[in-house]
């Protein structure tokens, strides 16, 4: 018998992969996203036969395209949950949306192939709108000047906090697209690229530069993460489409 995490515990394989696509709300409460797994998760293992991995650190059954920035209201977010044994779409549904945290909404449920890609694999992009506060920017049209020279730069060299310092970082290549909508108020919609090496994109870093390259700082009112895109999705999604859902 196999054992898990040292404690004789069986191994017990997957036999069946749902992916989940939820929304959190603005008013959500603003816990850190390895709290918010670890809560669903749990719920989840009383209400649904779980798999459990071999190892020491075995992976998890419930995965996510990408961490949530506490705090920060979403859309369309993925989850993908492995079970034991095969279920039919009602029973997992009902369970999924009973055992999510508070603030979170299941919009969709189906079933994927179990042998596909881990999602944190196949991630290719982010899309967020940022709101600026009515009336405290430039116009749309500077910004929209400032976003086109930030795109045509080859680099864009700033700096990240890690731990009590900071390290020097390029944003170009983490940076996809900008797009400006004229107000009141100012909306700007930003796609950010993740990349194995050198991490995703922030909204709130192309902000910064956008400020920086207009020489006045841009104020959000609220940063919103319509969507967490794989790289299937790239070529039909585009940046200003409405991000939906159905249970």
């Amino acid at each position: 018998m196999d054992a898990d995490s040292g404690r004789g515990r069986p191994f017990v394989e997957p036999r069946q992969r749902w992916r989940l696509t939820f929304r959190r709300g603005a008013d959500a409460p603003a816990i850190a996203h390895r709290e918010l797994a670890e809560s669903w998760l749990a719920a989840l293992a009383t209400a649904l036969p779980l798999p459990r991995g071999e190892g020491s650190r075995p992976r998890p059954p419930l995965t996510f395209a990408a961490p949530l920035p506490a705090g920060m209201a979403a859309e369309r977010e993925i989850a993908d949950l492995q079970l034991a044994e095969r279920l039919p779409t009602w029973r997992v549904r009902e369970a999924v949306c009973a055992a999510a945290p508070g603030g979170i909404a299941v919009t969709n449920v189906h079933d994927v192939w179990l042998g596909a890609p881990p999602l944190t694999a196949a991630v290719a992009a982010a899309d967020y709108r940022v709101t600026l506060v009515a009336g405290a920017s430039p116009g749309a049209n500077a910004i929209r000047e400032a976003a086109d020279r930030l795109l045509a730069a080859s680099t864009l060299e700033r700096r990240r906090p890690r731990g009590g310092d900071s390290v020097a970082y390029d944003l170009r290549p983490l940076l996809a697209a900008i797009e400006v909508a004229e107000g009141p108020p100012i909306v700007i919609r930003v796609r950010t690229r993740f990349h194995p090496e050198r991490g995703a994109g922030r909204p709130e870093e192309v902000l910064a530069a956008l400020g920086e390259a207009l020489g006045t700082p841009l104020e959000p009112a609220e940063i919103v993460r319509q969507r967490v895109l794989l790289a299937e999705d790239l070529a039909e999604v585009t940046l200003g489409s409405t991000a939906s859902g159905q249970v």
